[in-house]
C-alpha cells in the first residue's frame, strides 16, 4: 500500500525522494507528494495520480533542499485529491503516514474545538495538526511528535519534518513497517527496504511501538515506553536488476516467465538429492493439527497445502482468512502450529492474527518472501520462499513459490509422523524437482492462451471449476482474473455445479474448467456435460490423455504437460495466470496496478 521515504542528505533531496518513490509503486497509489526544507523553510508539493504528474509539477514548480519526506499514497480516508494526498502539512509540521489512525474522529473534534482547521478529508492531517498544536503550547518538535504519538490509536508509520529544523526527523511504527537507512554522513527512512536500496545498504528496522530521532549522525531508537532502545544494524541484498521488467512489457509477464528459475531455487534451499533440509526446528513429531492463516492468493495456496498435510502426511488442518481469525477466537491446542503465509511479511491482518495465537501454540512458522519482514520476525521460525522481488501487484510467483515450500513442510511431516518411507519421499521430491521443466512446457502454451483471451475479454462473467486440489486452484485463478482485467469471475469446486452456479450458465458464460487425468477426472467431465447440456462454454485445461477424453465437445482445449496428480496445482498456476493475464491485455487494463489495489496490505 502507501509508500514513505525520507532523506536527510547531502545533496538536493527532491530527485532523490521522487526516485526513491518509484520503487515503490509497485505497492499501488493514487497520488504523490513530497516536502522538503530549505534553509529553514517547509514547503511541499502534491500530485494526483502517477508519479509523472509529480515529476512534471516538480520541473515547473522545482523544490530545493536536503532533507525531506515523501509518500504515494492508497486512499483510505477520502477521495484522490490534491488535498488529501500526502504530505499533510499544518504550520511548521508536515508529516507522511501509512495506516489507519482509528480515533481520528475524536481527535478531530477535539482539535477542531481548539480552532485548528481541517484541509482533508484524512485521518493523517490529524497527526499534522495535533503535532502543531503542541508546538503551539511550546513543545518542541520532537517533545510535540512523542505526545502525539501518545495519543494515536491504530495501525501507523510515520515521518515528520519541521520548519527551520535542516536536520531532522522523527519516525514511528504501530503496526505497519519502518526502517531507517544509514549512510556516510546521511540517513534515510523507508517503508520498504527496496526503496532505500539505492542509497544504503546498512538498515535498521524500527520495532513495534518504537519511535526515533534521526540526525545526519544517526538515530536515537526509543520503544513504546520511551526507553533507549537498542536496534540491530543489519545488510541488505537487493539486487536491483531483479526490480527491472528486463525486456518484458509488464512485470507480471517477467514475473510468471520467472517461475521455473524461483522454483529451482526454492527447491535448492530445502531438498538435497532425495532428502529435505530444512531447520531441524521443523519436527512435526507431537503436532496433532496445523492452522494456516493468510489473505487472498497466499489463502488459497494454504487451501491447496491443506490436501497435502491432510492426504500425504495425514495431520489434521484448518485454514482461516486472517481478516477473521482473531474475531473468531478459535480454540488452540499447545500440541498444534500455526502457520503464517504472507507474500510481503507485513500484511497487517496476518501479523494481527499471528499475534492473537502467541503464547496459545506449540510454535509459529512464518512461510514469507522477505526474511526481514514483520511476521518473520515474530515467528519462531521463518521459511522463505525465494521468489525473489515480486513487483506485479497479482501475484505470481510468490504463489508458486508458497506452493512448493508449504509442499515441502507437508513432506516433512509425513516423514516426522511416520506416513512416508525413503522410497516415498524420493519419488514426491523427484515429482517436485521435474515441475521446473513443466513450467516451461507450460510457458510455451502462452501464444495459444493469448488467441483464447482474445475472446475470453468479451465476457462479463466467468465460472472457473476444479475438483479436489484443483478447487482451490479454481479459486485463484477466478481472483486473478477479477484482479487485472476487471471481469466478474468466481471459483468453485465442480460439484457444487449443480448447487446454484448453474443457473448462470448461457453461451455468454464460459466456464474454465482445470482438469488433469486425475482420479477426480470422470467426476469434472460429468460437470462439464452438464454446462455443455445447457449451451455453456467450456474451456478445458488438462494433459493430453485427458483432451483426447473430453476435448472433443468443448469450446476450446489447452494441453498441458503430465504431472504429478499431488503437485499438479503448482502447474497449473502458469496458465491460469497467464489466462488473466493476456485478457487484461486484450481489455486495455492496467495489468502490474490494477485500479483500487495494492501490492502490500498493511491496514486491516
Amino acid at each position: 500500500m502507501c509508500g514513505i521515504v525520507g532523506v536527510l542528505g547531502n545533496h538536493e533531496v527532491a530527485p532523490l525522494l521522487v526516485e526513491s518513490l518509484k520503487r515503490l509503486e509497485y505497492r499501488g497509489y493514487d497520488s504523490a507528494g513530497i516536502a522538503t526544507v530549505n534553509h529553514g523553510k517547509l514547503d511541499r508539493r502534491r500530485a494526483v495520480g502517477k508519479l509523472v504528474n509529480l515529476s512534471d509539477l516538480l520541473v515547473h514548480d522545482p523544490l530545493a533542499g536536503k532533507a525531506g519526506i515523501g509518500h504515494t499514497r492508497w486512499a483510505t480516508h477520502g477521495a484522490a485529491t490534491t488535498s488529501n494526498a500526502h504530505p499533510h502539512r499544518s504550520g511548521p509540521v508536515a508529516v507522511v503516514h501509512n495506516g489507519i489512525i482509528e480515533n481520528f474522529r475524536d481527535l478531530r473534534a477535539e482539535l477542531a474545538a481548539a480552532g485548528l482547521a481541517f484541509e482533508s478529508e484524512t485521518d493523517t492531517e490529524t497527526v499534522a495538526l495535533l503535532t502543531r498544536l503542541y508546538m503551539d503550547r511550546g513543545a518542541t518538535p520532537i517533545e510535540a511528535a512523542r505526545q502525539t504519538l501518545k495519543r494515536l490509536h491504530g495501525a501507523f508509520a510515520l515521518c515528520f519534518l519541521f520548519d527551520g529544523e535542516d536536520d531532522l526527523l522523527i519516525a514511528a511504527r504501530k503496526g505497519s513497517p519502518l526502517a531507517i537507512g544509514h549512510g556516510d554522513g546521511e540517513m534515510f527512512v523507508g517503508s520498504d527496504a527496496i526503496a532505500l536500496a539505492p542509497m544504503t545498504d546498512r538498515i535498521t528496522y524500527l520495532e513495534e511501538g518504537d519511535w526515533a530521532i534521526i540526525t545526519r549522525n544517526g538515530a536515537q531508537i526509543y520503544d513504546d515506553q520511551d526507553r533507549l532502545a537498542n536496534r540491530a544494524e543489519s545488510r541488505i541484498q537487493v539486487d536491483s536488476t531483479r526490480i527491472e521488467k528486463a525486456g518484458y512489457k509488464h512485470f507480471m509477464a517477467k514475473e510468471i516467465a520467472e517461475q521455473p528459475v524461483v522454483i529451482a531455487d526454492a527447491l535448492r534451499r530445502y531438498v538435497q538429492g532425495a532428502g529435505l533440509t530444512l531447520p531441524d526446528a521443523v519436527d512435526f513429531t507431537g503436532v496433532d493439527r496445523i492452522t494456516m492463516v493468510a489473505c487472498g492468493t497466499a489463502s488459497y495456496a494454504c487451501h491447496v497445502a491443506k490436501y497435502w498435510f491432510e492426504q500425504i502426511a495425514g495431520l489434521p488442518c484448518d485454514i482461516d482468512i486472517a481478516s477473521e481469525f482473531r474475531y473468531r477466537e478459535p480454540p488452540l491446542s499447545d500440541k498444534s502450529w500455526a502457520l503464517f503465509v504472507s507474500q510481503s511479511g507485513e500484511t497487517a491482518d496476518t501479523l494481527a492474527a499471528l499475534r492473537y495465537t502467541r503464547d496459545k501454540v506449540a510454535k509459529i512458522v512464518a512461510v514469507v518472501n522477505v526474511p526481514t519482514s514483520s511476521i518473520a520476525r515474530e515467528s519462531d521460525l521463518a521459511l522463505p520462499i525465494m521468489a525473489g522481488i515480486e513487483v506485479g501487484v497479482a501475484s505470481t510467483k510468490a504463489f508458486s513459490c508458497q506452493l512448493v515450500t508449504l509442499a515441502v513442510l507437508a513432506l516433512k511431516a509425513a516423514v516426522d509422523r511416520g506416513r512416508l518411507d525413503a522410497a516415498g519421499l524420493a519419488q514426491h521430491i523427484a515429482d517436485l524437482a521435474a515441475l521446473p521443466g513443466l513450467m516451461n512446457h507450460a510457458l510455451a502454451l502462452s501464444a495459444a492462451i493469448s488467441d483464447i483471451a482474445e475472446d475470453l475479454a468479451e465476457a462479463q462473467d466467468v465460472l472457473f471449476l476444479g475438483r479436489g486440489a484443483m478447487f482451490p486452484l479454481a479459486l485463484e485463478g477466478a481472483l486473478k482474473l477479477k484482479e487485472i482485467s476487471y471481469i466478474h469471475a468466481e471459483g468453485y469446486a465442480s460439484g457444487e455445479l449443480k448447487h446454484g452456479p448453474i443457473a448462470l450458465i448461457d453461451n455468454r458464460v464460459p466456464v474454465i474448467v482445470l482438469a488433469p487425468r486425475d482420479h477426480l477426472f470422470e467426476k469434472t467431465v460429468s460437470n462439464m456435460q452438464e454446462v455443455m447440456a445447457r449451451n455453456g462454454k467450456v474451456l478445458l485445461i488438462s494433459d493430453a490423455q485427458g483432451v483426447a477424453e473430453a476435448g472433443m465437445d468443448c469450446w476450446r482445449t489447452l494441453t498441458m504437460p503430465s504431472v504429478s496428480d499431488a503437485f499438479a496445482p503448482i502447474l497449473y498456476a502458469i496458465p491460469a495466470q497467464l489466462l488473466a493475464y493476456h485478457t487484461a491485455i486484450a481489455k486495455g487494463t492496467d495489468v502490474d496496478q490494477p485500479r483500487n489495489l495494492a501490492k502490500s496490505v498493511t491496514v486491516e
